[in-house]
């Protein structure tokens, strides 16, 4: 029997390994069972493009039903943040996404959502994972013989998301203003963004579910052929990436330089506070630099950080009021939506910035250099064995670590992970990733430069 558990979002595995048929239905009947013990009612599912979406969506669904749950069905692939947009509007009281998200393309997965558009709090999700048993038999009725019966009702879950862009964008100013280059990535952002900017200059918007064997991640690695479009066509003015289920977000400035979460974060706070007047408490993920904290003094913002995990902000997003919640891997959410990430929505705000303000996304940045200082930022991902990721993570948690090559460490915060500080602006970062098998190594300095070599003397340290 697989041991079913759920990781910083959602349970994810490798496909036809741990993630099977079997295994959707054990997960989607412990959910059917915790709803109905909740005095739960109904759900609103969907799937992104990966291999065998719609195969373990109908399993899922008739897990559902066979415990009397209604389904709301999307017609069709859908993003993440159309599922929990339609779980909110259609008064849903859960809803399930089957994706992998950012994962490779031999995994999938399964998120929890909740009523209120955001993911489901810990305690709910722990919930579940306890009634989870060892089989769970699919039935053998069809998913038509449950239409008929009223259990299962599909959903343009896309239509609904456009209604909801157009009612928050001025979409006209937009599409006359900024020219976007936009990178799906082979996920499901592919069909609604060109529908909502028809302008665009797209790629990898066809369906592939091997997603041409690279991670749908939207990191400057993976998105060589977006930079290089926005360093060729000089028509457009900002380049945009989703990952797999549309709720991360990676950017590109009109000279084809990446523009990372951090920055995009900063970005999107300066433009509600300086140039909408908005207030808020800002939330962010430890992985986050330390940046954003300086911005909310300067704004007289009140700033919290949390364990890395969306679930986490989202629980603060829906009990306070909360201005932004941003994550380091590009999920970010603000006032005004659903407490959801949305890399098409965050995409939107900074191009009504631009168009309201007729500046460049470089010149932007550049207004927020201004208040917080230059700085760069990278990641490497360690892909080592877990005996090796666990000796590491004992060192860090023994105090081992005093040094790393040249660099001395002056402090340590341990909100989720290890962050070593070696002055007020340069850090490094050690966490094991919560969904795959990987040590994560974040880096902060003064410039592309310095942040590699922090990374490459962490390296060495670490593997020794």
């Amino acid at each position: 029997m697989v041991q079913i558990k759920f990781g910083t979002d959602g349970w994810r595995a490798i496909i036809a390994k741990e993630y099977t048929t079997e295994n959707v239905a054990r997960i989607a009947d412990a959910t059917a069972k915790w709803l109905k013990k909740n005095k739960k009612k109904s759900i609103v599912i969907g799937h992104d493009c990966r291999f065998g979406g719609a195969m373990f969506t109908e399993v899922a669904a008739k897990m559902f039903c066979n415990n009397g749950i209604k389904v709301y069905m999307a017609d069709k692939f859908a993003t993440t943040p159309m599922v929990s947009l339609a779980t909110l509007k259609l008064g849903a009281d859960q809803g399930i996404v089957i994706t992998a998200s950012h994962n490779p393309p031999s995994y999938n997965g399964y998120k929890l959502k909740a009523s209120n558009g955001g993911p489901t709090i810990s305690k709910d999700i722990d919930a579940v994972e306890k009634m989870i048993r060892k089989t769970a038999k699919i039935p053998d009725t069809t998913l038509e013989e449950y239409e008929k019966q009223g259990l299962i009702e599909k959903v343009d879950l896309e239509k609904m998301y456009i209604k909801e862009v157009k009612k928050c964008f001025d979409l006209k100013l937009i599409n006359k203003k900024i020219k976007v280059g936009y990178d799906a990535m082979y996920g499901a952002g592919m069909n609604v963004l060109p529908k909502l900017l028809p302008t665009a200059e797209l790629l990898h918007c066809d369906l592939n579910p091997s997603f041409k064997g690279q991670a749908p991640e939207p990191l400057h690695k993976n998105l060589t052929e977006l930079s290089k479009l926005m360093k060729t066509n000089k028509k457009l003015n900002i380049g945009l990436a989703n990952d797999g289920d549309a709720d991360r977000i990676g950017l590109y400035d009109d000279k084809g330089n990446f523009v990372d979460s951090h920055h995009i974060i900063l970005l999107v706070i300066h433009y509600l506070v300086k140039y909408k007047k908005m207030t808020g408490k800002v939330v962010i993920g430890f992985s986050v630099t330390d940046r954003v904290k300086k911005m909310c003094e300067i704004y007289g913002l009140e700033h919290q950080t949390v364990k890395i995990g969306f679930k986490h902000i989202c629980e603060i997003m829906a009990n306070e009021d909360v201005l932004l919640g941003g994550e380091e891997s590009g999920g970010i959410a603000i006032k005004g939506f659903i407490p959801e990430r949305d890399g098409i929505w965050i995409g939107l705000v900074l191009f009504e910035f631009m168009a309201k303000t007729k500046k460049s996304l470089r010149d932007l940045v550049k207004e927020v250099y201004k208040v917080v200082g230059k700085f760069c930022f990278e990641r490497n991902d360690l892909h080592i064995t877990n005996e090796l990721k666990a000796k590491i993570m004992k060192n860090c948690k023994a105090g081992k670590y005093k040094k790393f090559g040249k660099y001395k460490i002056e402090r340590v915060e341990t909100v989720d992970g290890y962050k070593y500080f070696f002055n007020e602006n340069d850090w490094v970062m050690i966490r094991p990733s919560g969904t795959e098998p990987v040590l994560r190594v974040y880096a902060e300095g003064p410039s592309q430069k310095g942040v590699r070599d922090i990374l490459e003397e962490v390296k060495k340290v670490l593997l020794n």
